[in-house]
């Protein structure tokens, strides 16, 4: 998987988080071409196994995906990517939805495992869109079974589902 698919993976993964209804990540963002910005960039492109590392207002862009953090890591094993590491206070997400309504998600850790199909937001997470809004302390999404799970570590999570009405009216 290449670092644009990856990273395309984890938008369509936090877009579908919330996803009550058909809406789903821009699908021509993928097709789109992937900008990094940082002001430092520490990677071996030679090797097959190696952790590329982006640091200091880390910006990547695809389309109308915007991500933002303080760092983050892109860990490579045996040429595929193993997984996407962001961090920050706080690392964030925003993507317009293929129905023209925004998401945005942020975390003080975000982990998207490609080859496993997991997503983990992790301190202070939240994730909000019009249908809805889901915050806590730790998030797990398995893309694959579409099995979310929040809490359960003796902190609190919060679960808001706007009315279908209501959510199909914001933007």
């Amino acid at each position: 998987m290449t670092p644009r698919r990856a990273a395309s993976g984890l938008a369509l993964a936090l877009a579908c988080l919330l996803a009550a209804g058909p809406a789903a990540a821009r699908s021509t963002d993928r097709d789109q071409p992937m900008e990094l910005d940082a002001d430092s960039q520490d990677c071996n492109v030679a090797d097959v196994n190696s952790t590329c590392v982006f640091s200091g207002n880390v910006v990547i862009r695809q389309g109308t995906l915007d991500v933002r953090a303080s760092r983050a890591e892109v860990v490579r094993r045996n040429g595929d990517i193993e997984q996407v590491i962001l961090t920050g206070k706080q690392a964030t997400m925003k993507q317009q939805m293929d129905d023209g309504t925004m998401m945005n998600a942020s975390a003080d850790r975000i982990v998207y495992e490609p080859n496993r199909q997991i997503l983990t937001l992790t301190g202070n997470f939240k994730v909000e869109s019009p249908r809805g809004s889901n915050s806590g302390q730790k998030m797990v999404y398995n893309m694959g079974t579409g099995q979310m799970q929040s809490g359960g570590d003796g902190t609190r999570v919060r679960t808001v589902i706007q009315p279908k009405a209501q959510a199909g009216s914001r933007n």
